[in-house]
């Protein structure tokens, strides 16, 4: 029962899933987050990104590590509220540009404490007889947002579901992918940290 029907949810503005993200996402404790993350290319926005598209990849990893301070801010406070937030990233192999500069940036996140594992195909990938699965973000076990991207795979918005069922069984599919994936670090370690900086069709 993964299917996500837009007509069961509702329909939010980039804006509007921001802001309404953030409500859930401040007030809740003692249960935890999960996120999903499939698709293999994005456009992004911000200082990182921006230096990577311009060719300066040594400055866009400075740029990454200069976040640090933020994130380890922010799993202090998840601490407090006895949450973590579960983050599973699909890798396929050839790697994307976009997914080598993620997975830089996941890497530092990781580092602030973060929990982050990725996982390639396997049994799971049944369920994509019809096509990719979607990018999902559980919050707290109170809701689902279906994040979605345009066809320049920029962020859209997001489709926000309140039915229980369906992110009971969101959580129970990527709490299991995520018991059987691979730590983003030693992943990071393995096959990307060795790699030459990715180049941007934006060069």
């Amino acid at each position: 029962m993964l299917e996500l029907h837009p007509s069961q949810g509702d329909r939010l503005a980039i804006a509007d899933y921001r802001s309404d993200f953030r409500l859930p996402r401040g007030a809740i404790r003692d249960v935890d987050c999960w996120k999903f993350e499939r698709q293999q290319a994005f456009v992004d926005k911000g200082d990182s990104w921006d230096a990577l598209c311009q060719g300066r990849w040594e400055e866009s990893l400075r740029l990454l590590e200069e976040k640090r301070a933020s994130l380890l801010e922010g799993v202090r406070q998840d601490r407090e509220s006895n949450t973590v937030f579960h983050r599973v990233r699909v890798v396929e192999e050839p790697l994307t540009p976009y997914l080598r500069w993620e997975l830089h940036a996941l890497r530092v996140q990781a580092e602030a404490g973060k929990k982050i594992r990725v996982v390639g195909p396997g049994e799971w990938s049944v369920l994509e007889a019809d096509g990719p699965l979607p990018e999902v973000v559980v919050v707290g076990g109170r809701v689902l947002y279906q994040v979605l991207y345009n066809e320049a795979d920029v962020l859209d918005g997001a489709i926000r579901f309140r039915d229980p069922e369906l992110i009971k069984c969101w959580e129970g599919f990527i709490a299991e992918l995520y018991e059987g994936g691979e730590d983003v670090l030693s992943y990071v370690e393995r096959r990307v940290a060795h790699l030459p900086p990715p180049r941007m069709k934006a060069e």
